[in-house]
């Protein structure tokens, strides 16, 4: 300290120059509380004259938690006895015993080998109230369809309502399970229903509507249309029924004709589908008379190969009397239906179709009918 004083001291006269006054050694307690007001962050101890930290170490102080952080958590609050009524221990106790069934039994159902044996919501193990909703809503959708307000996602559920109920549900009902061509045999139909659909999508982009002449749309009355889809439903439950167990249809090569009977099926709708498409006004109004694909076999090859896709799934089920059951109201109903177009036919075209059905002798199958 006296070090410092030398240093700090002035001559007392300088060429008629007052000296200015002597600096004063403070003590170390006021040279604190002055470091104190110059930096207020640090505080200056008696054993650390200088307000910094002089260390190596990282400086990590902002990671520090806050003492809040360090504090330790509120106590619970205490429990009101007043509050607690019987009711209410009456309805958390139910509460509570539901919780502890549905518990138990959802870890029983997990640990049952037989539900993973035979484990599906939907196919497998068939659950009735599914098909049943199912099918009600299929029937609303249907409605709505009928009155020209059903959206697209409607008209997906109508088709596969139908399908359902073809081909998965009766095997289900009279086997208690499902495997091999029942399950095979509902995504085919399905993909067979929706080949006009992707017809029209391919040539025109969308599915709506065009305007085009009523007279083409040939319909039969209502009560044939209903007996039809009726008498096509008991013949599917016909063929479930009638066939044999599902795990006894045999499999392998035994079955190569019926894929090739199933590729038959497909090529031939798409194709009548698309070669109708290309000389048809929008696929409702025809423009000429189609005599290239299907055409040169039957006059009309949609109808045909929804029979066979009818006889496919009969013959895959081996159910002989269903086969001849379904073919013979398909060629009842599609018979009469051909009647009316091939007037509507000759009335548009003339001799040109009279021509064509001399030349294509045969309706909806080949060298029969």
């Amino acid at each position: 300290m006296e070090a410092a004083v030398r240093f700090l001291h002035f001559p007392s006269t300088v060429a008629g120059v007052a000296a200015p006054p002597r600096l004063k050694p403070r003590s170390l307690p006021s040279l604190r509380r002055h470091l104190n007001q110059e930096f207020p962050s640090s505080a200056v101890s008696v054993f650390r004259p200088f307000p910094f930290h002089l260390s190596l170490r990282p400086y990590h102080k902002h990671l520090a938690p806050s003492p809040k952080a360090l504090s330790l958590p509120l106590p619970l609050p205490p429990l009101d006895v007043d509050r607690i009524t019987p009711l209410a221990v009456c309805k958390w106790s139910a509460v509570l015993a539901l919780a502890l069934v549905v518990t138990k039994k959802t870890i029983g159902l997990l640990l049952d080998p037989f539900f993973w044996t035979y484990f599906s919501w939907s196919w497998i193990f068939w659950p009735w109230i599914s098909a049943v909703a199912l099918g009600f809503y299929g029937l609303h959708c249907a409605r709505l369809h009928s009155l020209g307000l059903a959206s697209p996602f409607q008209q997906i559920v109508v088709v596969t309502a139908a399908v359902a109920w073809l081909t998965v549900v009766p095997p289900a009902h009279f086997n208690g399970f499902l495997e091999g061509w029942p399950i095979l045999l509902f995504f085919v139909y399905q993909y067979f229903f929706f080949f006009e659909s992707s017809v029209r999508r391919r040539l025109y982009g969308d599915l709506y509507p065009r305007p085009h002449d009523s007279k083409w749309d040939v319909r039969l009355p209502r009560p044939f249309q209903v007996g039809f889809s009726i008498l096509v439903l008991v013949g599917h439950w016909l063929a479930a029924y009638e066939g044999p167990e599902l795990h006894l249809i045999p499999g392998g090569w035994a079955n190569a004709g019926i894929w090739v009977l199933i590729l038959m099926t497909l090529f031939m709708r798409y194709h009548s589908v698309l070669y109708l498409a290309k000389y048809s006004e929008k696929v409702a109004v025809p423009m000429e008379v189609v005599q290239f694909g299907p055409y040169r076999w039957v006059r009309h090859p949609i109808y045909a190969s929804t029979m066979l896709l009818f006889a496919v799934h009969c013959i895959t089920l081996r159910a002989p009397l269903s086969l001849l059951f379904l073919c013979a109201v398909c060629a009842v109903y599609y018979g009469r239906k051909a009647d009316l177009e091939e007037e509507l036919m000759l009335e548009s075209f003339g001799e040109r179709y009279e021509n064509y059905m001399n030349k294509v002798r045969y309706r909806l199958i080949p060298f029969v009918y």
